[in-house]
């Protein structure tokens, strides 16, 4: 019976729009990345309709290799993200970590209209950080962030270096059509996506547009974002691309994997 009400609860929510699903976000600083021992810079700039965002900024002892755009997943803030991209300033990567509108101490409330632009206000700034280049732009996007980042760079033309999508699904309609059907008893709700959930900005409707090399990472035992839609997206990319399969959990390649999957990354980063 539990389950059943869960079920309700979470058709409901696709009546209420997209939002309620796809963003959960805190406004609480969560960590303090010197206590990680990470040195960095607070950013302030502002989104393509003037809302105040906030990103951080971590350096590279010296001239970066190359300046990594970190769009991060639907929960909480950036100050629980930042692990999973800090470290690169330690391997010469200028990083970058903001927050979407709605997020952390990013003024006004998430959309997604709004987080798109966000994405694109800070694809404009990454440009503006020490040493960065206009031909070395890597994106990361975890989740809701690589939806979010494709989106971002597929509608405004940004040509990056290489885009790495971990945990990324195909469709907002889709991940929520197939989150229904992986749960036997909210299987009578499996229709409501398609007529509940925006296709707007969907990964599916830009990633044709992204020619760059692309690193596509999913575990098949993802609990969040099923590997079916994972693999769907992957296989709409152009070439060149690449799939890394990871043993579980939802993107944690570089956090509890980060062990075999911290330097295949920079592997393939030290190709491009």
């Amino acid at each position: 019976m539990r389950k059943v009400r869960a079920a309700v609860l979470l058709a409901a929510g696709m009546l209420g729009g997209c939002t309620h699903l796809f963003f959960q976000p805190t406004r609480a600083a969560h960590s303090d990345p010197a206590h990680l021992g990470y040195k960095y810079e607070a950013i302030k700039f502002e989104s393509l309709d003037g809302t105040p965002l906030t990103g951080l900024y971590f350096p590279p002892a010296g001239e970066p290799k190359a300046t990594v755009v970190h769009f991060h997943g639907n929960a909480r803030n950036m100050t629980t993200h930042y692990p999973y991209s800090a470290w690169l300033a330690g391997e010469g990567y200028n990083v970058f970590i903001f927050d979407y509108r709605g997020y952390g101490a990013s003024g006004g409330r998430p959309t997604l209209e709004g987080v798109v632009m966000d994405g694109k206000a800070a694809l404009a700034h990454a440009l503006k950080l020490p040493g960065a280049s206009p031909d070395r732009i890597i994106i990361l996007g975890q989740s809701l962030g690589g939806a979010v980042a494709v989106a971002a760079v597929g509608e405004s033309g940004f040509k990056p270096l290489a885009m790495v999508l971990e945990g990324t699904f195909h469709s907002y309609r889709g991940v929520g059509r197939q989150v229904l059907l992986d749960r036997w008893y909210a299987w009578p709700f499996a229709w409501l996506p398609a007529i509940a959930v925006s296709g707007a900005h969907s990964p599916s409707e830009s990633i044709g547009l992204i020619n760059c090399p692309k690193v596509f990472i999913h575990s098949e035992k993802d609990p969040t974002v099923p590997y079916s839609q994972g693999r769907k997206l992957f296989e709409a990319a152009p070439e060149p691309k690449t799939f890394w399969s990871t043993p579980s959990d939802h993107i944690e390649a570089f956090g509890v994997h980060g062990g075999t999957f911290r330097p295949k990354l920079l592997d393939f980063f030290s190709g491009l």
